[in-house]
């Protein structure tokens, strides 16, 4: 018989579960640090594989990777918690695939620079408003010439970028009158940011072969779904990256995915741990995207559930989408943390054997206050509840044992190989290269020609007299003739999607 919910824990009003129909209306899981929120998350994890709903999930600190192995024998406090609830322990592992954008524990994850577009790079780059417009800028001129069949319209790495950036700055005059003004202060600015960024190990991230979204929503041949555990313990020590990276998943996600309604279970449910992180020094545009995108991304199929200590780390417009909570406990040290607490009350359908405010501040480890949405949709009264323990291992597994995992997995290693493709960078350098073999010939042809004509001063002297007296060099015409060439024509501008990126392509 197929599951209409999932158990999550036990209060003195029953147990506690998540209807299956209402897991796309998205979730919190919130609590101050060593409170349980990891293994609350497991315990989600691991019950919508078990239903066969796939799920991806950020793991922080390395202690997700054990929903892959068997926890068995089960820790003595794991054993206690399910007799004194009532729920049974039965030791199992989760189908579990591994990635890492560093491809050190898992599978390697990338994507190219122009699928990320230029709204989530400026976020990568800390880029400020004036580069941003420039970021914007190149943006726009490589689609420009993507359309027009051009090569150095492909931004695939960073040092795509670096050349098209390179670009700007050399023809900022003629790209100016056309797209806009570019300051050469800006173009250095990001230049510089953009070696940091390859100095922090980004540069593995972006790049080909490109992340296919499909790996994310496999069915598995025993109906199980797959638990794909991406290990940031080292992605999240670059804030930005590991921010706009989750962004930009969840952006292609509600791109590509067809319009499906309230399934009965979702296709997808998705982890965001340390979910403060994406909000903090956000733009207000940048936090109105995440809000348009929780908001419509649910009819795709598709659940987010945030992990962060304080309810008060997600903005009120995101926070109002988010309709099955997970509150463990909350310190109230400081008038802020007073702040969070009452915030946090208000934010349930009141129960009147709990007071919340007071009780929030009481909970034990493994215990949460506890309201979902029920299958006409409609918010449960907070309960105080036990979670019930993973059935899978509790803590880090081996190194080994990931490795063995990877190694079984043949979707994955197809990652595992960079393509370095004829794009931007390439035929950008070529292309600079050429015009400076030209100036070098034409300048050596304007010196023997003035070396000829030395003895006659009414000769020419291999420059050309602009109006005022001013001259015009070699190095100048074959520059103008080049930038000439490049703008000639003037194409429609791309509709770009939800966040800033293109519709999704992979150029070939």
């Amino acid at each position: 018989m197929t599951a209409t919910s999932i158990d999550v824990g036990a209060a003195p009003e029953g147990v506690q579960s998540l209807a299956l129909k209402r897991a796309n209306r998205h979730g919190l899981i919130a609590g101050a640090t060593g409170t349980g929120k990891t293994v609350t998350l497991q315990v989600l994890a691991e019950a919508f594989a078990r239903e066969g709903v796939n799920v991806f999930a950020a793991d922080i600190k390395g202690d997700l990777s054990g929903v892959a192995a068997t926890g068995d024998p089960p820790p003595a406090w794991a054993s206690a918690r399910a007799a004194e609830i009532n729920l049974p322990l039965t030791p199992e592992a989760a189908p579990a695939v591994f990635w890492d954008v560093y491809g050190e524990l898992g599978h390697p994850v990338r994507t190219t620079i122009t699928e990320m577009g230029p709204v989530l790079m400026g976020r990568v780059l800390e880029a400020t408003d004036a580069q941003e417009g420039a970021l914007t800028i190149a943006f726009r001129l490589a689609d420009d010439w993507f359309k027009e069949g051009k090569k150095e319209g492909l931004l695939l790495d960073l040092n795509d970028l670096r050349a098209l950036l390179t670009y700007l700055s050399d023809n900022a005059e003629d790209i100016g009158k056309k797209y806009g003004l570019v300051t050469p202060q800006s173009i250095a600015a990001l230049q510089r940011k953009v070696l940091q960024l390859e100095m922090d190990g980004a540069d593995r991230f972006f790049g080909e072969p490109a992340f296919q979204l499909n790996e994310l929503l496999k069915p598995r041949p025993d109906g199980k779904g797959t638990v794909h555990v991406l290990a940031s313990e080292r992605l999240v020590q670059s804030p930005r990256l590991y921010s706009a990276f989750l962004l930009w998943l969840v952006s292609e996600l509600w791109e590509e995915l067809p319009e499906v309604g309230d399934l009965d279970k979702p296709k997808l449910v998705f982890f965001f741990d340390e979910a403060h992180l994406l909000f903090r020094d956000a733009s207000k545009e940048l936090i109105n995207k995440v809000e348009q995108v929780v908001r419509l991304i649910r009819s795709k199929g598709v659940g987010i559930y945030f992990v962060t200590q304080s309810p008060t780390d997600i903005p009120e417009a995101v926070l109002a989408q988010l309709g099955n909570r997970f509150q463990h406990a909350l310190r109230a040290y400081t008038p802020s943390d007073q702040k969070a607490v009452r915030a946090a009350a208000q934010s349930f359908r009141a129960n009147a054997n709990v007071d919340v405010a007071k009780e929030i501040q009481e909970l034990g480890v493994g215990e949460a206050l506890v309201s979902t949405l029920d299958a006409k949709g409609a918010p449960t009264p907070v309960a105080r509840t036990k979670i019930r323990p993973p059935n899978s291992h509790v803590g880090p597994i081996l190194l080994a044992e990931r490795q063995a995992l990877m190694r079984a997995n043949t979707a994955g290693r197809a990652y595992e190989k960079a393509v370095d493709r004829e794009s931007a960078h390439e035929v950008l350098s070529r292309r600079a290269e050429q015009l400076a073999q030209d100036a070098a010939r034409e300048e050596e042809r304007d010196a023997r020609e003035k070396e000829a004509a030395r003895p006659s001063r009414s000769r020419s002297s291999g420059t050309t007299r602009r109006a005022g007296g001013s001259r015009t060099t070699a190095v100048e015409r074959q520059t103008g003739r080049v930038a000439s060439g490049v703008f000639n024509t003037i194409v429609r501008e791309l509709m770009r999607g939800i966040l800033g990126t293109p519709s999704r392509r992979r150029r070939r």
